[in-house]
């Protein structure tokens, strides 16, 4: 087995710093999956370099970190793979949305791996369909289309039962956010119930509306790669669509639970700006704590209900695709809790019932907020950022970082007094 590594350097420009570099990485037996330079933050140093690799074990990564400090400065190893060992190291986590294609193949269960007691699981037509979906999202990069599926018409006919029991049911059970995004769905994204909209032009929607796009998946990924994820705003999404035997029930994430559930709500900005706050919480965090994030999603993004007026409502995408569950958590049976991240995160659930607990949040942009203060209390050597124009992430973990981004938080600030003096 093997440990996935980063190790970030810095060097100054002269001629063979960088061959110096890879001459003693490559010293022990190491061979490089990726190598990425960027000019550096610092003022002391000419160009930051980040180089992944696979290594055998703990004490190799300690070497290779070892015999780059004679010849280049700032030698970190940034992730190893959540290595025990490596106490001094924090998880491999992307820092570029290009480094979302590694996790194309690392799904725990995939689309055409049926359990026993599916619906589908004896239906060979339909195990091999599911088979020829995930094989697209496999081979999907970063930055391609996302393939167009040409649904059947027994597909379309599935969507469409659910698609219109769900619909019966949001007036009076989803929350005005979801509700007010709904009809630009069907106005933008061909949402209906005589087709299934594509991937593709439902992503293109999101990124004009919130910066949120959609990335297919072939299967289930693990907590934390669906978490980080989410720091680039990218929403792992399911193609494939549920047994048309049962169209009322999916005992997994589909394209119904995906494009009903989800979608609207990631047009939102508040709630795309809480989403990813979980997300950015992700990258980096012990096992114990993506576990707690998990639970906060879980509990949120999926099966989370929220305060409107004298009213209670659902947002959570679990909730409003299925109508059994969306019905049951509006009703006097389930117990309702505030949402408070510290006592959410401990919170134990069941995945094949429904939620004995459901927790309220009073807002979005309250919940983001409270999310951000549980981040803050994990066991994280650094912080880190999202930046929207390079499309990466930035870690937080030295004086000069900070000072360059409290510089452009001030010109940010500026901006925005400029425009409160217009218009007083």
């Amino acid at each position: 087995m093997y440990i996935m590594t980063t190790i970030h350097f810095s060097i100054t420009d002269r001629v063979g710093a960088l061959d110096d570099c890879l001459a003693a990485i490559k010293a022990n037996n190491i061979s490089l999956t990726r190598i990425e330079s960027r000019p550096s933050k610092t003022a002391e140093w000419d160009y930051d370099f980040f180089v992944d690799f696979n290594a055998t074990d703990a004490d190799q990564v300690r070497k290779v970190a070892k015999s780059l400090e004679p010849i280049a400065k700032q030698v970190q190893i940034v992730g190893a793979g959540g290595n025990d060992e490596l106490a001094e190291s924090v998880p491999w986590f992307p820092r570029k949305m290009v480094d979302l294609d590694t996790f194309a193949d690392k799904v725990l269960e995939m689309g055409e791996e049926l359990d026993a007691d599916h619906p589908g699981a004896k239906d060979a037509a339909y195990r091999a369909r599911r088979a020829e979906i995930t094989k697209i999202a496999k081979t999907y990069k970063t930055g391609q289309p996302i393939p167009h599926i040409d649904y059947t018409q027994v597909e379309i006919d599935t969507w469409g039962a659910v698609f219109n029991k769900l619909t019966a049911m949001f007036p009076t059970h989803a929350c005005r956010e979801h509700q007010h995004v709904f009809p630009l769905l069907v106005q933008n994204c061909g949402y209906g119930p005589h087709q299934i909209p594509q991937l593709e032009v439902v992503s293109k929607f999101l990124k004009d509306c919130t910066g949120f796009t959609l990335r297919p998946v072939m299967g289930l990924l693990t907590s934390r790669d669906f978490l980080n994820g989410l720091a680039f705003r990218v929403f792992h999404s399911t193609q494939y669509i549920r047994h048309h035997s049962k169209p009322l029930y999916t005992p997994e994430p589909d394209v119904c639970h995906e494009l009903l559930g989800h979608v609207p709500l990631f047009a939102n900005p508040d709630f795309a700006d809480f989403s990813q706050e979980i997300g950015l919480a992700s990258l980096g965090a012990s096992d114990e704590d993506i576990e707690r994030l998990a639970t906060i999603y879980w509990f949120t993004v999926e099966f989370g209900i929220c305060r409107q007026g004298d009213q209670i409502r659902a947002y959570g995408a679990g909730l409003l695709s299925s109508f059994g569950e969306l019905e049951y958590c509006l009703s006097d049976k389930p117990e309702i809790r505030p949402f408070e991240p510290v006592k959410v995160a401990q919170q134990k659930y069941p995945i094949t019932d429904y939620q004995p607990v459901y927790f309220v949040a009073e807002s979005f942009k309250d919940a983001q907020m409270r999310v951000r203060e549980f981040a803050n209390s994990l066991n994280r050597p650094f912080s880190v950022r999202y930046n929207a124009y390079t499309e990466s992430i930035e870690m937080l973990d030295s004086k000069d970082k900070v000072v360059r981004y409290a510089q452009s938080i001030k010109t940010d600030m500026l901006t925005l007094v400029d425009a409160l003096q217009k218009l007083s």
